[in-house]
Parts: structure tokens; sequence; C-alpha cells
């Protein structure tokens, strides 16, 4: 027999964790295991243990299993349905450009009909760089002949 009473340990390490699974037997004979979770927080060792006697480990057990199907039935679920809203949502927009928006999503702001929205989205270039609450005005000017411009006056 090992170092108090452990009979097996195994270690499991993750990013930032460590499990660790001993089986022990205390003084009375009673095997049982135990899972401590160990991380480093702050500098310090933070460590937590259940544990769990050999004559509940089957219970134990089952419970452990019947979580770990709920999770993957869980997760497969969620994949369903996000694939099916990514479907949906391709198809919105695939619609969209048979409609003659090629396929360009049209963002609407807060309180906007759609309608305000799609006239803003096909408004001409104007100059106007429109970023938010600033507004940026480029040139538009086209090079021309040094007579042609005007002179600069200050």
């Amino acid at each position: 027999m090992g170092i108090r009473g452990e009979l097996y340990t195994n270690q499991v390490n993750l990013d930032n964790r460590s499990y660790f699974f001993n089986v022990k037997e205390n003084r009375n004979g009673d095997v049982f295991l135990q899972i401590v979770e160990s991380k480093i927080k702050d500098g310090l060792d933070d460590r937590r243990a259940i544990v769990v006697f050999a004559d509940d480990m089957q219970k134990f057990l089952g419970g452990m299993d019947e979580s770990l199907k709920f999770i993957d039935k869980d997760r497969k679920e969620k994949a369903k349905l996000r694939a099916e809203k990514k479907a949906e949502k391709d198809a919105k927009y695939a619609a969209g450009a048979a409609d003659g928006l090629g396929g360009k999503k049209i963002y609407r702001r807060k309180g906007e009909s759609r309608l305000v929205a799609e006239r803003r989205s096909e408004r001409q270039d104007d100059g106007i760089k429109r970023t938010g609450r600033v507004i940026h005005v480029t040139s538009k000017r086209s090079p021309a002949a040094p007579e042609q411009q005007p002179a600069d006056e200050y």
C-alpha cells in the first residue's frame, strides 16, 4: 500500500487544471475513489476533492453516464439548430440576390424600417463618407489643367 492508503493514482492535465483520480483504502479496509481538482489561482494552489465509496460507485458512475449522454445530446441539438439557422440565412440572402440586390446584406439601424434601409443602401456615392457621427467629405474633383483650377486665396 502506498503513502496515505493510496492503491492507484491517475493524473489528467488540462490547460489550467489538473485532476487526480486516487483509489484509496481507509483504516477500516473500505476502498474509495477520491477525485481532486487542482489549479493555481493567484499564485496559490487551490485544491478541491470529492470522495465516492466503492459501495456507491455504480450509482455514481450511472449518474455521471446519464449526465454525459445529456451533454452529448444537447451539443448535437445545438449544432443542428446552428446549421438550420445558417441554411435559413443563406437562403434568405440568396433570395435577395434574385431581387436585384445582389445578395447584399442590408443592415437596419434601430427603429428604421426595411424600406428606409434599402433606400439608404441604394444611395449613390456622393463623395461623403459617413462613418457614425462624423461625416468625412472627400474630393471627387478630377485633376484638370492648372489654368482651369481656381487659385487658392487665403
